[in-house]
């Protein structure tokens, strides 16, 4: 179970107020499957709410000690049948539009056969930051940007 200080649980009670349940309990009560689903919600949120269905209030307590024992996550709130846990976000691997326009990147182009009849060639390519592949597969760079004839005139 992960500790934090009451200052922490606070304000993380506030950022929880405006958040809807992500997962939801149902009769089946706490399954491996939902126990997944709460780890791959932790993983890419943090903090989220759960809501449990069910009138039993001891139930919902141990399920709710449950999730934070196996799941490595802090309890910061429970009221009726809603409960609130946080873990801190795992880094995120850096996703391709992140490292688009910086260093080379990978590009694989598919050009079809002259005669229409063989199999289309696959290339993969390394392009540049500044260079593009054009719709017939052919790579080009990106033109330079035009400067203005008046503000070059005034030295600007």
């Amino acid at each position: 179970m992960l500790k934090i200080t009451p200052a922490e649980r606070s304000a993380l009670r506030a950022d929880a107020h405006a958040l809807n349940p992500v997962v939801i309990i149902g009769e089946a009560g706490l399954t491996p499957g939902v126990l997944k689903e709460i780890d791959a919600s932790l993983d890419s949120h943090g903090l989220i709410k759960i809501r449990v269905f069910g009138d039993d209030r001891e139930a919902r307590i141990a399920i709710y000690d449950t999730i934070c024992s196996e799941l490595g996550t802090a309890p910061i709130q429970h009221i009726g049948k809603l409960l609130v846990v946080y873990r801190p976000k795992k880094e995120a691997v850096k996703s391709r539009s992140d490292s688009r326009g910086k260093g080379m990147r990978e590009v694989t182009i598919v050009k079809a056969s002259a005669s229409g009849t063989k199999r289309p060639s696959v290339t993969k390519v390394m392009v540049k930051g500044n260079e593009r592949v054009t719709q017939g597969g052919s790579i080009k760079r990106a033109k330079t940007r035009q400067k203005s004839t008046k503000k070059s005139a005034l030295g600007r």
